[in-house]
């Protein structure tokens, strides 16, 4: 198993949580990703675009783990 998946957020400059946290809200609700500026503001300064770059870091790693626990909608 390479090193990268054990800790994918080695050589972050940010919290892995604050990471997620921002990733999550991104997806989950219709923010842009100024919004989460905005919203980041008070107690963490990060740009719109390394926003941006978590998402398309992370995302398809969440979707890979989290469908498996998601219910089927239809039969």
């Amino acid at each position: 198993m390479s090193k990268e998946i054990d800790n994918p957020f080695k050589w972050r400059h940010f919290r892995s949580d604050r990471i997620l946290l921002n990733v999550r809200w991104y997806l989950r609700y219709q923010l842009s990703y100024r919004d989460l500026e905005e919203m980041m503001e008070r107690g963490l300064s990060v740009d719109h675009t390394t926003i941006y770059r978590w998402v398309q870091a992370y995302a398809p790693e969440l979707d890979k783990r989290c469908r498996p626990y998601l219910k089927q909608t239809n039969d």
